[in-house]
């Protein structure tokens, strides 16, 4: 883990993003423009706060001069699988991330959030799942997949590295 006070300040950044997520009507209708119809709705499936997320991914990615589509649309649906879960199952899942899967285990006993850890868990498989049904191409597809761990050297270490800054 990176220094304690970076990674609370990128913990409380990430919570007051998720509170405060909003996606404008002229960037959903910009989405028209590159996504498919089934991606855009997967897009539309998704919690205003991953959407927001996956927005903002795609958007570091072109500051980079990014101009692979098939990158770009995994930064914008890489986590598609996470659903409706609400801040407060995000909150123990990141700290379990930070302090170990006792936080985990401790927080599976609240009513709801057994499921929603798991979700959280799981995400990277189920929005390469999803992706895959949404009609995107095998190579997003892994690269959704793959967001934690990165295959790609290239763009899967870009996907990383963007996905870890917002």
């Amino acid at each position: 883990m990176r220094s304690s006070r970076s990674w609370w300040g990128s913990k409380v950044r990430q919570f007051r993003s998720h509170v405060t997520a909003r996606v404008g009507v002229d960037e959903r209708a910009g989405l028209r423009d590159w996504l498919s119809p089934p991606q855009l709705a997967l897009f539309d499936s998704m919690h205003v706060a991953d959407q927001r997320h996956g927005l903002d991914v795609a958007a570091t990615l072109r500051d980079d001069a990014v101009t692979d589509d098939e990158l770009l649309l995994a930064g914008v649906l890489h986590d598609a699988g996470k659903g409706h879960i609400g801040v407060w199952p995000r909150v123990a899942y990141s700290l379990g991330q930070g302090y170990g899967g006792w936080v985990w285990r401790i927080a599976s006993f609240v009513p709801g959030w057994r499921d929603a850890l798991r979700r959280l868990q799981d995400h990277a498989e189920t929005s390469a799942e999803l992706a895959r049904e949404a009609g995107c191409s095998a190579r997003t597809v892994e690269l959704i997949r793959h967001q934690d761990a990165p295959i790609d050297p290239v763009a899967g270490r870009a996907l990383q590295l963007a996905d870890e800054a917002n």
